[in-house]
């Protein structure tokens, strides 16, 4: 059987990293909540992020041309819900919420994340309801490496690494 909802389910049941993915445009800086992020190759570093075109946030990033992958520690779920849209705050009372940095691009670097990885988008395609934005990455602050955040089953789970 295969449709939306079945498709959908099988999703929910695939774990992804937890990623506040920000631009700056020339309406200023914006972020948004995502999980459909996948490394494509090291040489050049370069990593897919792809946003559902129906977004608000989706034409200021194909319009920016860079964007900050930034891969949230456990400590950093609440921001995740603010940036996935949770009480619609206005984008300056989101950022207002974490510290940020700059790193190459222009984009802002989450203070720590588990890593923050800054690039420029070198190509965008559209498949069906979703752009796939190819990130080639320009710099990468890592953070301490003994938690994580992952989304399974419609819900956050916090992986913690031996020895941690």
């Amino acid at each position: 059987m295969l449709g939306h909802t079945h498709f959908r389910e099988a999703m929910a049941r695939l774990g992804a990293a937890v990623n506040i993915i920000t631009t700056r445009g020339q309406a200023g800086d914006a972020g948004m909540t995502v999980s459909a992020v996948c490394s494509v190759t090291d040489d050049p570093a370069t990593l897919i992020v792809c946003i559902n075109r129906s977004s608000r946030q989706h034409v200021v990033f194909k319009n920016a041309g860079i964007i900050c992958i930034n891969v949230l520690a456990p400590e950093q779920e609440e921001l995740s819900g603010i940036f996935a849209g949770k009480d619609n705050l206005p984008m300056q009372e989101r950022f207002a919420r974490a510290s940020w940095y700059v790193l190459a691009t222009g984009a802002l670097a989450l203070e720590h994340a588990a890593a923050s990885l800054d690039c420029k988008v070198a190509q965008a395609v559209d498949v069906g309801t979703h752009t796939v934005f190819f990130c080639e990455v320009e710099a990468i602050e890592l953070g301490v490496i003994n938690a994580g955040l992952v989304y399974h089953g419609r819900a956050y789970h916090h992986i913690t690494h031996a020895g941690a």
